[in-house]
C-alpha cells in the first residue's frame, strides 16, 4: 500500500516542574532553599531515512507523543531531560500545519532532522529565585507545556528522472529492465498504482529513475489517478516521455500529456525531456515513426523495452542530459507562511465581553500563566508583578476597568483592585 498523504497529531513533552524545598541539616540554622529545576520535555523529531518508501508507518501512528521531563528534586537535584521521540520518514517528506496555512519544513537528505513539536522547558526550583531581599522563596515554577499540533504530511518522491506517459505505454517495463525495481506489469490500463523507484547505473555513476503512474487527459482535474500523483513529477529534473507507437494517434497522446503538465505547472514544460518511442518491434510502425519525428522537436530515442533494444543507449543519453540539467529551484507558495516557533505579535490581548468581563489572552501571557503555581501565595504575587511589567494594569484602566470588575485570564478569574 502506497501512502503519500497523512494527517497526524504530535505532542511535545511537558517540562518537569521545579521543586520548592529547604535545606534542613543539623547545626545549619538557616539552610535556605534547596529545590532543583525540572528537566526539559522531549521533542518530536522527524528524521530522513532513505530506506523508507512511503508514509504508511505514520498512517498507524496518528498520535505521536514525546516523554515529559522529570520534576526537580530536593538537595538541589535537577530533573532529567526527557529523550526526544524520533520518527523515521522517507526522503521527500513535506510537513505543513493541518490546514496547510503554515509550512514547517521538508526532509530531502539522509539523517536530516526536523523538529515538528518542541518539548517544554523545565521549571525552575526555588534555589533559582533566591535573592538578597528574598533569601528563602516558597515557590517554584511549573514546567512549560510541550507544543501540540496537527500536521498535514505529504510525500513528494525524490527522483532525478521521471517516466511519464499514457497508461500501458511501457514505463514499468523500462524501469524493470534498467534497474532492480520490480513493478507489476500487465496489459491493462492503470497497472501501476504507485510510483516505483529504481537505481540506474551508468558506468560508475548512477541516478534515480521513477516510474510515475500513468496520466490521462484532464488528470489535473482529478480524472484517472488524478492530481494525486502529479505532485511527484515536480522533483524530477529530466523527463522521459514514453510514447506507444502502436496507438491510434501517438502524436495526440504526446500533446495531451504535455498539456496536462502545463495545466498542472507551467514550469514543468521547460524541463529537459527525451521522447522515447516504444514498441518499435511491432509491425507496420515505420510510417508512424517518420510522422512523429517530423512533428516533435525534442530529442527522440527509438526503443523496444520488451526486447531491451536501444535501452542502454537511452540510459546513457539520459545521464548526459541529467548532468546538464539545472537544479530545480523551489517556488514558494505565497498562500503558505513559514512557521516560526517564536511567539509573534503583542504580549497580550485584552477584550471586554458583553457581560463586562475583561478577558486577557496571548502567547506570552499563557507562558507566564502556565509557569505559575497558583497554590502558593508568593507565586501568585509574582504573577501579578509580571502582569504589571507587561502593562496589563495600564491596559485594563484604559479599557475602563473599575475596582471590583472581573478579569479573566484563561481559566483563572480575579477582581481588579485599584
Amino acid at each position: 500500500m502506497f501512502i503519500d498523504e497523512v494527517t497526524v497529531e504530535v505532542f511535545g513533552g511537558k517540562g518537569g516542574n521545579g521543586m520548592a524545598s529547604y535545606r534542613r541539616e543539623k547545626y545549619v540554622e538557616y539552610g535556605g532553599p534547596w529545590g532543583g529545576n525540572g528537566g526539559n520535555g522531549g521533542s518530536v523529531i522527524f528524521v530522513g531515512d532513505e530506506g523508507k518508501q512511503n508514509l504508511i508507518d505514520l498512517r498507524y501512528q496518528r498520535h505521536i507523543r514525546a516523554q515529559n521531563g522529570v520534576n526537580g528534586m530536593s538537595k538541589g537535584m535537577h530533573g532529567a531531560n526527557a529523550e526526544h521521540r524520533y520518527i523515521k520518514v522517507p526522503l521527500g517528506t513535506v510537513v505543513y500545519s493541518e490546514n496547510k496555512e503554515f509550512f514547517l519544513g521538508e526532509i530531502t537528505e539522509q539523517g536530516q532532522e526536523l523538529v515538528v513539536a518542541k518539548g517544554g522547558k523545565g521549571g525552575r526550583g526555588n534555589m533559582a529565585f533566591a535573592t538578597a531581599r528574598n533569601s528563602a522563596p516558597s515557590y517554584a515554577e511549573n514546567g512549560d507545556p510541550g507544543e501540540v499540533r496537527k500536521l498535514h504530511i505529504e510525500l513528494k518522491v525524490l527522483a532525478d528522472v521521471g517516466l511519464i506517459g499514457y497508461p500501458s505505454v511501457g514505463k514499468s517495463t523500462i524501469i524493470s529492465v534498467v534497474s532492480n525495481a520490480r513493478p507489476k506489469i500487465a496489459a491493462y490500463p492503470f497497472t501501476t498504482l504507485q510510483p516505483n523507484l529504481g537505481m540506474v547505473y551508468v558506468g560508475e555513476d548512477s541516478f534515480v529513475l521513477a516510474d510515475l503512474p500513468g496520466l490521462i487527459e484532464n488528470a489535473h482535474q482529478g480524472h484517472g489517478l488524478g492530481i494525486r500523483f502529479l505532485k511527484h513529477i515536480e522533483r524530477c529534473r529530466v523527463f522521459l516521455h514514453v510514447v506507444d507507437i502502436t496507438r491510434d494517434d501517438p502524436y495526440d497522446d504526446y500533446l495531451k500529456i504535455k498539456e496536462e503538465l502545463r495545466q498542472y505547472d507551467e514550469s514543468l514544460t521547460q524541463r529537459p525531456q527525451i521522447v522515447v518511442i516504444n514498441k518499435i518491434d511491432m509491425p507496420d510502425t515505420e510510417d508512424k515513426i517518420k510522422a512523429l519525428k517530423s512533428k516533435i522537436k525534442e530529442d527522440i530515442v527509438l526503443i523496444s523495452a520488451i526486447r531491451q533494444e536501444n535501452v542502454k543507449d537511452l540510459m546513457y543519453k539520459t545521464y548526459e542530459m541529467l548532468k546538464q540539467a539545472p537544479k530545480i529551484e523551489k517556488v514558494e507558495d505565497e498562500t503558505v507562511k513559514l512557521y516560526k516557533y517564536e511567539a509573534e505579535g503583542p504580549a497580550f490581548e485584552l477584550n471586554v465581553t458583553e457581560d463586562n468581563v475583561f478577558e486577557l489572552t496571548g502567547n506570552k501571557l499563557r507562558l507566564l500563566f502556565e509557569r505559575t503555581d497558583f497554590t502558593k501565595d508568593d507565586a501568585v504575587k509574582r504573577f501579578a508583578r509580571q502582569l504589571r511589567s507587561l502593562g496589563v494594569d495600564d491596559a485594563l484602566r484604559a479599557k475602563g476597568a473599575q475596582n471590583g470588575d472581573t478579569v479573566r485570564i484563561f481559566d483563572f478569574e480575579f477582581e481588579f483592585i485599584e
